[in-house]
């Protein structure tokens, strides 16, 4: 079975320190490399406010993880996240299916593109300076008078 990108995203008690929570990443580092996937990257997202009260918590430590492996190392992922009393939340989504969803729309788009170009007799690819700047500068948008209301 060919590795699969999923993105874990767990929630720690506003109390957790960063030891704390590196050793949480470190025993699900060790979990990942024994069911043979790998670590892609770790952001801590830091003391969040959740969108509700979980038990007596408002506040959490957001963590996300991206890892590629196959279904069965999500699985005992998720099995441990299940029976940790230190994570109250954890959620686990494959994300490489949208990530060849996006990759498909964005190739069939270039092609059309490049298509109709060379329909029009110019050539594939724009070229420096062709059509609208890419600057940002958007002064000749009239639909914001600068009036607060």
């Amino acid at each position: 079975m060919a590795d699969r990108q999923y993105e874990l995203i767990y929630i720690l008690p506003p109390e957790t320190t960063e030891q704390q929570a590196t050793e949480l990443h470190e025993q699900v580092a060790a979990i990942v490399s024994r069911l043979n996937g790998t670590i892609e990257k770790t952001e801590n997202w830091g003391r969040r406010k959740l969108a509700y009260e979980i038990g007596a918590y408002k506040e959490g430590v957001y963590v996300l993880e991206v890892i590629n492996g196959g279904g069965d190392l999500m699985k005992e992922i998720d099995r441990r996240f299940k029976v940790m009393d230190q994570v109250f939340r954890h959620m686990i989504v494959r994300v490489d299916e949208e990530k060849k969803v996006v990759e498909r729309t964005r190739t069939k788009r270039q092609t059309e593109s490049e298509r109709r170009r060379v329909k029009r007799g110019l050539p594939p690819q724009r070229q420096p300076g062709e059509g609208r700047s890419q600057d940002g500068d958007d002064n000749d948008d009239d639909r914001y008078d600068g009036v607060e209301v």
